[in-house]
């Protein structure tokens, strides 16, 4: 008996099974995954600038130093981000978990190669990172008469610094003196009216202000940062919310 069955003719293509649609080539979750790792990375690039800027992870260093081996490689370890393992593992770079870590492994490299190359500013917010207040602050009263951006921002670490220690501190007394040498270090952190960094040294003094239970001189202080938060964007909601806090108009 002849078998029914339709034998495949082999000089005719096999059918292919239909795929999704694609747009442009691609699928939509591929065009797509370029972007969020560009949106990602970006920002955890301004996540890293903003925290070494504002405040515990400041530095500034000459020209002469970004040229020198030693400061690059310290650099290079200060530079990675801080993410979590899923971002990590999406970004293909070396990272850290936390900050506390990434100021640990800056702390071994620094050892290796020296601390000559590094400003006070530096140190001391490795240190302030790493949680060791009293050397953090140590290391940034070197620094709080330096000149132009590396003295302002030693004086704000500084006043971080003791601020942290005051609110570890379960003495009153002590705590008190210690707010009190904070709002000095703030107060003094930017003198000049136009000078950089002058509405976040308004900002901290409000905050300190507000702790010592000076109200009033806080609210000021706070007034004056808004006015001056031209160049501190970041702070704008920061100072409208304590200015509501206060009863602000």
């Amino acid at each position: 008996m002849a078998d029914d069955k339709v034998k495949p003719d082999p000089s005719k293509p096999k059918a292919v099974p239909p795929t999704p649609v694609q747009l442009g080539g691609e699928s939509l979750v591929d065009r797509l995954l370029p972007h969020l790792k560009k949106i990602m990375i970006g920002t955890i690039l301004l996540a890293v600038v903003l925290g070494i800027v504002f405040g515990v992870r400041a530095y500034k260093h000459s020209k002469e130093e970004q040229t020198t081996e030693k400061f690059g490689s310290v650099m290079r370890v200060a530079g990675r981000p801080v993410v979590s393992k899923e971002q990590a593992e999406q970004l293909k770079m070396e990272t850290f978990e936390t900050y506390k870590a990434r100021a640990a492994a800056v702390l071994t490299e620094m050892q290796k190669q020296g601390t000559g190359h590094t400003t006070a500013a530096f140190r001391g917010g490795v240190y302030l990172d790493n949680g060791d207040l009293d050397k953090a602050i140590e290391e940034l009263k070197k620094g709080v008469d330096d000149k132009d951006l590396d003295g302002v921002l030693a004086r704000e670490n500084l006043g971080i610094a003791l601020e942290s220690k005051a609110a570890a501190e379960p003495d009153a007394t002590k705590r008190q003196a210690l707010y009190t040498e904070a709002l000095d270090a703030f107060t003094k952190m930017q003198p000049a009216d136009d000078g950089v960094r002058r509405a976040y040294a308004l900002y901290h003094t409000g905050r300190v202000q507000l702790k010592l239970g000076k109200s009033a001189e806080a609210k000021a202080s706070f007034e004056k940062a808004k006015a001056a938060g031209a160049d501190a964007s970041d702070l704008a909601e920061l100072i409208e919310r304590r200015l509501a806090n206060l009863g602000a108009s």
